[in-house]
């Protein structure tokens, strides 16, 4: 009886130990460890996390991602880590609206803004359309750039077609084949690579601060720079559906209070500090910064309508009033930096 009474009590302190134990979240992280995502911004997120639920939800950060950018929803999916960031441009084709903000010249020289104006999009015209997670938040990095690595600037249609030229893949790639360039596209960590080797004689797509981290200064003599930027990169972060259902309401809604557009805004306001350190750098690399001639951004404007054309197509067929969600994203831009 006493073995009895004793194993009793000790389930009991078990299951008020399970009861009352912390909820501890694997954050992945696909950036090395060194870039600022893994080792400013996500760990302040947690930071905040653990003070908005009082301890009861922990995070912690592996020291190397735990599979490629591309598999950031499988890794979440199948629960290898409960939380991570993913490019955008990497979910299938039923998720469209997130998108939104990768259509060619609709952004602005400002992440921290265009970042705030893709979750208020998102929660206006697209709240439910990825459905395998719980969405966290999303936000926009500072644009994608046009660099020469001759001595000639790239100010013309014609400068474009003449040149052989890296781009980053998707829509920017589209956008420079049409123009009947030359074109070199792999990912962006391989962009030292082709540029280094002298493969190309232009890149387009990377941010001032991959320019500089990929170490790409040394190779690139000027850039071209729009009064709106011809692209920018958005990601979302995510959590695993069941692990998010192990956590309480009242702090599932403190969570949620220092994500959505509050880890958007911070993502984006780091990378703009980011692009201009970056930008500072310029001059001593003797790096020569090119104001876009009005005629080549209008006509770059124009050649690239097909790449919103198509958006609109397939965000509709996933039933996005894709129309609203562009004229709405834009109207939150105004105000910000140009």
């Amino acid at each position: 009886m006493k073995l009895k009474l004793a194993l009793i009590a000790s389930s009991f302190i078990v299951t008020g130990e399970a009861a009352t134990a912390n909820t501890r979240l694997l954050v992945n992280c696909f950036w090395p460890a060194s870039h600022f995502a893994c080792s400013e911004v996500l760990p302040n997120w947690i930071e905040e996390v653990e003070r908005v639920t009082k301890g009861r939800v922990t995070g912690i950060i592996p020291p190397k991602s735990v599979a490629p950018p591309p598999e950031q929803l499988a890794a979440v999916e199948e629960g290898i880590v409960d939380i991570s960031v993913m490019f955008n441009g990497f979910f299938g084709d039923d998720v469209q609206g997130s998108r939104v903000a990768m259509n060619p010249f609709v952004g602005i020289h400002d992440a921290e803004t265009m970042s705030r104006a893709l979750w208020a999009a998102n929660q206006k015209y697209f709240p439910d359309e990825i459905t395998s997670v719980q969405l966290l938040s999303q936000f926009v990095i500072s644009p994608g750039e046009l660099y020469s690595l001759t001595d000639t600037p790239i100010n013309s249609i014609d400068d474009m077609a003449s040149r052989k030229m890296w781009v980053l893949p998707g829509p920017l790639t589209a956008i420079t084949k049409k123009l009947n360039s030359g074109v070199v596209s792999t990912p962006a960590v391989e962009s030292n690579e082709i540029i280094s080797r002298g493969v190309v004689d232009g890149h387009l797509g990377l941010d001032p601060q991959a320019v500089q981290s990929f170490q790409l200064l040394p190779y690139t003599e000027s850039t071209t720079k729009f009064a709106n930027p011809i692209y920018s990169s958005s990601f979302s972060v995510f959590a695993n559906k069941d692990k998010w259902d192990e956590i309480s309401a009242e702090d599932q809604a403190a969570i949620m209070s220092v994500s959505g557009d509050v880890l958007g805004a911070a993502f984006g306001a780091r990378w703009d500090a980011a692009a201009a350190q970056s930008e500072a750098a310029y001059s001593d690399a003797g790096l020569e910064v090119v104001e876009a001639d009005p005629d080549f951004e209008q006509a770059l404007n124009e050649a690239s309508a097909f790449v919103t054309e198509d958006w609109i197509k397939r965000a509709k067929e996933t039933g996005i009033n894709a129309q609203g969600a562009l004229g709405f994203y834009r109207s939150q831009l105004e105000g910000g930096t140009k």
